[in-house]
């Protein structure tokens, strides 16, 4: 038995530490591929006569992605850092003839950003340099950022949605009800357009919050549509018409509305590029550049002086990482490490989030607080700042925001979810609870808040807002008053909220560059990113979990994904949140 036994052990013993070698082995094989792979890349030439082709069929982010995600993505995003450096060193490179901007309906920027390319092609197109864009299909959005180039093609079996603009908000209360979960929703008494949680509590948008939506999208829209109206030579009551009635919805009476130019396939977009461009005779002669390759061989400015350029995109989460969210621990180390260095003369921060939680917020805006003390911080705005995200914002030396950015927000709430009564209705489950205290089961999801704890919370959220109005006074120079006029969770677009004193001036990152370099005076300046993007073998070896490590293969943030990740989000988030309300697409 003994010999039996310790036979037994060895072996498994001796399949454990096999077991391991195997998986390194692997690890160590993966590893060397992946680099092999980046080796392989050779350096990218690009010919004479050339075309920059900007492919924006995949999803849209601020920066480059990491290597390894790029690597083992099934969907390579497309920077919106990228496309601006592109654009701007093509129109002065003999090399580029022109410019092909690829939509359709996958396209996935928002206003703000689809306004920062359309600003950067209008700037491109000085250069005397032809601009064509083509689709299978426009979306609103994409058809705003085709309609400045030269020429629009369509796909003749293509569509148009020139709609105008809707925001759809969804709700999951009745579903709640029939589940018998409750979800108690607790934000200050004067926080009515603090929407984020009415999702859980109501079925249909409250008066407040179908106000606020009312407001921002009919803003988005006068922005969008004279840049249409003059690039397009139609007025703007007739596209109004077109957007009421869907008469350009199909591509034929798309082209006979005047809002394309061509029906045609890519192929008759090329045949055109090769009539445009002089000693170019067939389609197989023209020479496509992409996006991806072209960007490689944009040569930074190098200077001794630099500005940083701090990306703080996705959801303000707590601690630190390496994916698409706005880590306290990431962007407060990035704003202390330009803070110290001498060589940075100031700070871009780049934002563009929702928010997300309230104590991840108050680290980072505490690290704004600091690296203004010592040198100029401007804030550049993309499609989002708001809520938490403007929080972080607010200390900038100046904030800079296009139109159309999302801002505002300046509330918070709270939601405590009760399923007790659904796991002994539905599942035959129940709990019983022994305490030292009158509330050591406060905080328990399975049972409802008693008044004690709703008190607690109530005093909880509006302890912050009062905090909250009092940062936002302080950073913007306003009362606190006057503060708690213009926030109590309501959302604004950033052409409005220049009026109220949430913004400084509208514009897109360079504007915010030159704000920057003038307030640190200089003239000549390299750029410096952060946080860093980690190399392929720090995030291989850093990924400890297979959370992480579904992170790479399943990106919840795009697709088919985006709703999973959602929930993820409902179910995980700290209880205290100030950030914009889900699910409102534009």
């Amino acid at each position: 038995m003994k010999n039996s036994f310790w036979k037994t052990v060895l072996a498994s013993g001796l399949g454990f530490l096999l077991a391991n070698i195997v998986i390194g082995i692997v690890f160590f094989i993966v590893v060397i591929g992946i680099a092999a792979s980046i080796g392989s890349q050779s350096s990218v030439f690009v010919k004479d006569k050339s075309v920059l082709t900007i492919d924006l069929s995949n999803p849209m982010q601020e920066r480059e992605a990491s290597t390894l995600e790029a690597l083992v993505s099934n969907q390579k995003p497309v920077s919106l850092d990228a496309i601006l450096r592109s654009l701007n060193n093509a129109a002065d490179d003999s090399k580029i003839s022109g410019v092909l901007i690829k939509c359709g309906p996958l396209y996935d920027g928002g206003w703000a950003t689809t306004q920062e390319i359309r600003d950067a092609i209008a700037k491109f197109k000085k250069s005397g340099k032809f601009v064509y864009a083509y689709a299978d299909q426009y979306t609103q959005k994409s058809y705003f950022l085709a309609s400045i180039a030269d020429k629009v093609y369509l796909n003749p079996a293509g569509m148009l949605e020139f709609t105008g603009i809707a925001a759809e908000a969804m709700f999951v209360k009745d579903l709640l009800d029939k589940l018998e979960v409750k979800v108690d929703l607790v934000r200050p008494n004067n926080n009515a357009f603090k929407s984020a949680g009415e999702m859980y509590t109501m079925n249909k948008m409250s008066e407040a919050n179908r106000e606020q939506i009312r407001t921002y999208i009919a803003s988005i829209w006068n922005e969008a549509l004279p840049q249409m109206s003059k690039s397009r030579n139609i007025p703007v009551a007739r596209l109004n018409e077109i957007a009421d009635s869907l008469t350009a919805f199909m591509a034929a009476d798309a082209y006979a509305a005047g809002l394309v130019d061509v029906l045609g396939f890519e192929n008759d977009v090329k045949e055109a590029m090769v009539k445009a461009i002089k000693g170019v005779d067939k389609v197989k002669d023209l020479a496509m550049v992409s996006l991806s390759d072209y960007v490689t061989t944009v040569k930074a400015e190098m200077s001794k002086d630099k500005i940083a350029v701090i990306y703080a995109e996705g959801e303000v989460v707590q601690g630190k990482g390496h994916d698409i969210n706005v880590y306290s621990h990431n962007i407060s180390k990035a704003l202390d490490e330009a803070a110290d260095d001498d060589n940075v003369k100031a700070i871009v921060l780049r934002v563009n989030s929702p928010g997300g939680a309230v104590t991840a917020s108050e680290i980072i805006t505490n690290a704004v607080r600091r690296a203004k003390e010592r040198k100029p911080v401007v804030v550049s705005m993309g499609d989002l700042a708001a809520s938490a995200g403007y929080e972080m914002s607010c200390y900038a030396t100046a904030i800079v925001a296009q139109p159309t950015t999302i801002t505002g927000s300046i509330g918070v709430f709270g939601m405590v979810p009760e399923v007790g009564t659904m796991l002994k209705n539905k599942l035959g489950i129940t709990f019983d609870t022994v305490t030292t205290n009158k509330n050591s089961a406060a905080m328990s999801v399975t049972r409802p808040l008693s008044p004690v704890a709703r008190a607690m919370w109530q005093k909880n959220v509006e302890d912050f807002y009062v905090t909250f109005c009092s940062r936002v006074a302080e950073g913007r120079g306003l009362t606190v008053e006057q503060v708690d006029s213009i926030a109590r969770g309501r959302v604004w677009t950033g052409r409005d909220a220049i009026k109220i004193g949430l913004v400084d001036t509208l514009g897109g990152f360079d504007l915010a560059l030159r704000i920057a370099a003038a307030k640190a005076g200089i003239k000549k300046y390299s750029l410096k990113s952060y946080p860093e993007v980690p190399t392929t073998f720090i995030e291989l070896l850093s990924m400890t979990s297979e959370d992480e490590r579904a992170r790479l293969l399943m990106p919840k943030q795009y697709g088919k994904y985006r709703a999973l990740g959602e929930v993820e989000k409902i179910c995980t988030m700290d209880p205290l949140q100030a950030r914009l309300p889900y699910f409102i697409n534009l």
